[in-house]
């Protein structure tokens, strides 16, 4: 069992390498490099900020405390 799941991971993260830059090349293509690297900025910040308003509990976690007496 576990050499079919190690198969279908590797298979996974094969194509997602090559997906990933499909999507790359097709996005560059349509609008333009600056275009398409703002494009991309923008939604990953989008994300970054969706993930953040949906998992609130673990945005704070493992967060160092500071201490302002201290400086």
């Amino acid at each position: 069992m576990r050499g079919r799941v190690s198969v279908v991971n590797s298979v996974f993260i094969g194509a997602s390498n090559q997906l990933g830059e499909f999507e790359s090349g097709l996005t560059v293509a349509w609008f333009g490099v600056v275009p398409a690297a703002v494009l991309g900025g923008v939604g990953n910040l989008l994300i970054v900020g969706l993930w953040r308003c949906f998992f609130q509990q673990l945005a704070g976690r493992d967060r160092l405390k500071y201490n302002r007496s201290q400086s």
